[in-house]
């Protein structure tokens, strides 16, 4: 493979990703609507493209990549459940606006620069009237200005969908009946009742869903931009509309150069009888960021999002969990033991050339952000050099080593700062066990369990290896 590959949703194949404007790259990823807390499977959107994002800058310069992520801040969804709490619907919004920004702050998530639909309603009424003079859009009284798909049919080139499909989805406010035709969606509201409301040369209203992300990145990057992600739910209707708003309104095409999107987070079934569900807040089937990291720290959380490829369904589970936290073990223990070599004068040599792991780690990073592969080969690494660590490792290969982790660990964000170290006893045992493990001497490997268990410690065995927990 030549250079980093992405898998392009809108030509259906991995391409090679080449900046448009030599290194400069914009990069959008579609926020939350801030009506409630985010769910984990919105978190591990988030949290993929923090290390997408994080990525790039490592490869092109930090000022080389601008990486802008909506936040939608007026919707019938805010409103609803303003309406339903009895306050204001602007104020309800930057409730959840502040902790969706403390959310991803917990969880590591540096790298976006936030912009509130909001504050972009001179650039989305700019779309609005644009999309008018062209005759691409067109007024429904006391209802809106719509979408008319009639005047783009590109529409569907990204999902392979249409608008007269029977399972067509319709967008969040999108339902008149005077519409011309099924699939048309509102740009822009007429105001009803109380709701949040501007001035508008078209009529006093609001943004609908769709235009807030084209108006925004049109500010920002101009009509054509280089990278669009988000979760696959969010493809078609959202991601179509957005095409055909700035595609129509601009004439260039195309309006992204690389669509990227994630895989769904999947209830794991409790029971035989029990059926797998995405998580959804439609649906209430949802556990949240924010509960969840009073539970588990971000690197653990983290870890586990970034388990499977972000293309593919991943299931959410207290197993999962779990071996996400054996995983961040090993590393800080790993890398504990690193650190505690860098005064060794006389160790031997590690027995393995870190620039060829290093190669191989980015090297499956850029095939299409394949983390769990990368992290496969970090761990071949530890498997490798643990040996060398218990007999004595030169302190000049610990160094590079660690150089390695703390690239690893700028992009990743898995390496707890502070972290509870394992009494020396217990860690022992845990040792003698493995080995009894691997001996399939069971009998002994229960009895030490039983010691571990004695001393408060509690030992769970995960793909990463045996997990030690202080009993609570």
């Amino acid at each position: 493979m030549c250079g980093m590959e992405i898998y392009n949703t809108l030509t259906k194949k991995k391409e090679s990703f080449q900046p448009n404007e030599s290194v400069k790259i914009n990069m959008f990823v579609c926020g939350p609507t801030v009506y409630d807390y985010i769910h984990i499977g919105n978190a591990r959107t988030f949290v993929f493209f923090d290390v997408v994002a994080k990525y790039l800058k490592h490869k092109y310069g930090d000022n080389n990549v601008n990486y802008i992520q909506n936040i939608t801040d007026i919707d019938n969804k805010i409103i609803e459940r303003a309406d339903k709490e009895g306050v204001n619907p602007l104020e309800l919004a930057k409730k959840y606006t502040e902790t969706f920004k403390e959310d991803m702050e917990s969880l590591g998530v540096s790298s976006p620069e936030y912009k509130n639909a909001t504050d972009h309603i001179p650039q989305v009424i700019n779309q609005v009237q644009t999309l008018l003079n062209k005759g691409n859009a067109y007024i429904i009284e006391n209802d809106g200005i719509y979408f008319d798909l009639s005047t783009f049919p590109d529409y569907g080139k990204l999902s392979n969908r249409t608008a007269l499909m029977a399972d067509d989805a319709v967008s969040r406010i999108d339902d008149s009946d005077k519409k011309r035709n099924r699939g048309d969606f509102a740009i822009w509201k007429f105001k009803q009742h109380n709701d949040p409301s501007w001035s508008a040369p078209f009529g006093e209203g609001r943004p609908g869903w769709h235009i807030e992300d084209t108006a925004i990145t049109e500010k920002y990057f101009g009509p054509q931009y280089d990278l669009h992600g988000g979760g696959q739910d969010l493809m078609f209707p959202h991601h179509e509309a957005e095409i055909a708003q700035q595609e129509s309104a601009s004439g260039l095409k195309p309006f992204v150069r690389y669509w990227m999107h994630g895989g769904f987070l999947i209830n794991k079934p409790v029971s035989s009888t029990d059926r797998e569900s995405k998580m959804s807040k439609s649906t209430g089937n949802f556990e949240t960021a924010h509960e969840l990291l009073k539970k588990y720290p971000k690197e653990v959380l983290r870890f586990y999002l970034l388990s499977s490829h972000y293309r593919a369904p991943l299931s959410f589970n207290e197993t999962s969990l779990n071996q996400a936290e054996a995983g961040i073990q090993r590393i800080n223990e790993f890398k504990q033991n690193l650190e505690s070599t860098l005064n060794n004068e006389n160790g031997m040599g590690s027995m393995a050339n870190i620039s060829i792991t290093e190669a191989e780690f980015f090297r499956k990073i850029e095939d299409d952000f394949n983390i769990p592969e990368a992290l496969g080969q970090f761990f071949n690494l530890i498997r490798t050099i643990n040996p060398s660590l218990k007999s004595g490792l030169n302190k000049n290969d610990a160094k590079l080593i660690l150089e390695f982790v703390q690239k690893i660990n700028k992009i990743l964000g898995i390496i707890p700062n502070e972290q509870e170290n394992i009494p020396t006893d217990i860690s022992r045992l845990s040792d003698q066990r493995e080995l009894y493990r691997a001996e399939k001497n069971w009998e002994k490997s229960d009895e030490i369990r039983l010691q571990i268990e004695s001393l408060g410690y509690k030992i769970e065995d995960t793909v990463y290896g045996p997990l030690l927990k202080k009993k609570k």
